[in-house]
């Protein structure tokens, strides 16, 4: 067989072998359930919050600010609905021009339900607008939403300062830091954010497994009910 040279890891990655390694006895013999009080279902609840340890790890976060998810667009569309569910009295959204689909297409959504989403373009060098960033937000932005690293193009945004406009007027912010999580180096803490959607399959993680930052005590409304685990 032909050796593969794949040149596509922005789309996706490869497991790494420990991690197919450490999958593995989930889905053979550890099949419990993490929320069941027996002990089987207790052990798999131990490796599991082992697990959200090391994604707190990665990010700069306490264990308990971190949801497991289905992906990035799932992490997603729950960090944005999930936002402006607490803030009903505003009705404008401040996002670019060069976010995934996942964010544009629930802002279109959202632009149907009546919500104004405010557009911030960026130069030929993909750079964001600061100025017009900066005017786009208003005392009645309930929101503002962008990603870190740039899907297509690979430009950073300065997320620490761009947020940090948002955060002095009082408006929470989400990041989508899909593309830059186990690439670079990340701290939320260091970020006035509220919200950091994450994937791992992004950087040799498993498909179908996503992670959402949340800071603790931010007002929030879970988009999916039912169950109480992720």
């Amino acid at each position: 067989m032909d050796r593969l040279i794949y040149f596509d890891n922005n789309a996706t990655t490869k497991p790494l072998p420990e991690v197919v390694e450490a999958m593995s006895p989930f889905l053979h013999d550890e099949y419990a359930n993490p929320s069941s009080v027996h002990r089987f279902g207790q052990s798999v609840r131990h490796r599991l919050e082992c697990a959200r340890e090391q994604v707190a790890a990665l990010i700069g976060a306490s264990p308990r600010e971190v949801i497991f998810t289905s992906g990035g667009t799932e992490s997603i569309n729950t960090a944005i609905r999930g936002l402006l569910a607490h803030r009903p009295q505003c009705r404008r959204i401040v996002t670019t021009a060069v976010e995934h689909s996942a964010t544009l297409r629930v802002l279109e959504r959202l632009a149907d339900e009546g919500y104004a989403v405010d557009t911030v373009g960026v130069d030929h060098d993909g750079r964001l607008d600061r100025e017009a960033w900066t005017a786009r937000l208003r005392d009645d932005t309930a929101l503002a939403t962008l990603l870190h690293a740039n899907n297509e193009t690979g430009v950073l945004f300065d997320v620490g300062e761009l947020a940090a406009e948002a955060c002095a007027r009082g408006i929470p912010v989400h990041v989508d830091a899909v593309q830059s999580a186990g690439k670079i180096p990340i701290r939320v803490r260091d970020w006035p954010v509220q919200a950091v959607s994450l994937s791992a399959h992004k950087f040799h993680g498993p498909k179908g497994i996503g992670a959402l930052y949340l800071r603790r005590r931010t007002p929030f409304e879970p988009l999916l009910l039912g169950g109480s685990h992720e």
